[in-house]
């Protein structure tokens, strides 16, 4: 069997959470939807035979795709004698997705699962598809690409309308996280090493929970990978998951549903929040209900509203787009790179570019490479070259290797987001 994961028209609405990843790489709940596909590979892979995962993805992700997560693109045929699962990377990445799409692969026929937007627009979410399905349109479609003849199959096999769920908007990954935060522990503890270090608390080797902790597993286990660190006196509250290597600092408040990447670095009030791989929140300031892409600094003091003064249903603006999200509790969403100075304030349901930097109240959304200082009349455009150099430093800090992707990466976001910054009047460019 061959997994084939495609990132359909609508990925670009989850900008700027995909700007630097695949949509099969955002994190939700503490899990990607690309390790649920490699679970799924490996329990499909037999007689020495593995279960191959390609990616049909951006193109200029492709390098990333390879380095990271050891991803090919799909041949320009498709096999016509091995079964193929189809999946739509805007999947949320729930124990629900795991388990529906491995029904999928047991029933063994030719079977979909669409989606509607709106209420009248279909998307193919997932679809398995056997080899005689396959064999048989070779024979009879031609001109058609690869995922073009299995999406052609698939939607002559419809099953089912509603088992799955994707992101449409980037705001959808905070509350997918919400919703699938307490199941996710769960099977981690279940299907993980992990040793139970006290009540509700799972750990694995090197874990080290400091002096007078308060921790509180009444609404979900505390579940802490290889060698995370928490210093003394933190409040820690379940659902809560850490990835190996993050250190949580002294006198924290972690609670209400927190997934941290691996190698983050986290202070301060958290709450409801996704944060990927080495992002940074050390100090004092309150983070609730958002998102973080991965190699963000947030300054001293750096907070953020998730609840309006009338209690309301939040609004959230993507571009000249603005629509009900149907929360009422939603911080901001940021994309990967950005960084926040000292004491910066950030409005309720704010969403935030790439490799931006900001100062003092983010009252508007933040286009991509920029410096938004608008409390102070200065607002600027932030070359790529300064954020390439920028990377080189954050990388050293942490052992990591630029590699020759990464800097091509910077370049590329910058490139692709030119019109956020074209159509953004009020910054004044």
């Amino acid at each position: 069997m061959q997994i084939l994961c495609f990132e359909d028209t609508r990925v670009e609405q989850l900008c700027p959470i995909v700007h630097a990843r695949p949509a099969y790489a955002i994190t939700c709940a503490s899990f990607r939807l690309i390790d649920w596909l490699k679970t799924l590979a490996k329990e499909n892979s037999s007689g020495g035979k593995a279960c191959e995962i390609q990616g049909l993805i951006r193109e200029y992700l492709l390098p990333i795709q390879e380095a990271d997560h050891g991803l090919q693109s799909p041949a320009k045929e498709i096999a016509a004698d091995e079964e193929v699962l189809l999946v739509n990377a805007r999947l949320i990445p729930s124990v629900q997705t795991y388990e529906t799409l491995k029904q999928l692969i047991q029933a063994g026929q030719t079977a979909a699962v669409i989606g509607t937007d709106n209420g009248n627009e279909f998307e193919l979410l997932a679809a398995f598809i056997t080899a005689g399905d396959i064999a048989k349109s070779s024979k009879s479609e031609v001109g058609l690409s690869p995922l073009e003849r299995l999406q052609q199959i698939a939607h002559q096999n419809v099953s089912s309308r509603s088992s799955l769920k994707a992101f449409q908007w980037p705001h959808e990954v905070v509350a997918g996280h919400m919703a699938a935060m307490n199941d996710s522990v769960n099977y981690r503890i279940e299907h993980g090493d992990y040793t139970q270090r006290e009540d509700g608390v799972f750990v694995r080797p090197g874990v080290k929970i400091g002096e007078f902790a308060s921790i509180h597993t009444s609404g979900g286990p505390i579940v802490l990978d290889e060698n995370v660190q928490v210093g003394p006196f933190c409040f820690l509250e379940g659902p809560l998951h850490a990835g190996h290597s993050t250190r949580v600092l002294e006198h924290s408040a972690i609670k209400d549903g927190v997934a941290l990447g691996h190698t983050v670095k986290i202070g301060g009030e958290v709450e409801a929040s996704v944060i990927e791989a080495y992002t940074n929140k050390q100090h004092h300031g309150f983070l609730g209900h958002s998102y973080l892409g991965s190699w963000i600094n947030l300054g001293a003091g750096t907070c953020n509203s998730d609840l309006k003064n009338t209690y309301g249903k939040i609004n959230i603006e993507y571009g000249d787009r603005k629509m009900a999200s149907g929360m009422q509790f939603l911080g901001c969403i940021m994309g990967d790179y950005s960084k926040s100075a000292i004491n910066t304030g950030i409005f309720t349901g704010k969403v935030i570019g790439v490799c931006s930097m900001l100062y003092g109240f983010v009252t508007s959304n933040v286009p991509s490479y920029v410096n938004y200082a608008r409390l102070f009349g200065q607002t600027s455009l932030l070359p790529p070259e300064v954020m390439i150099n920028t990377q080189a430093r954050m990388f050293a800090r942490r052992k990591v290797e630029q590699r020759q992707c990464d800097m091509d990466l910077i370049q590329a976001m910058y490139d692709r987001t030119e019109i956020e910054r074209e159509s953004s009047e009020q910054l004044g460019f």
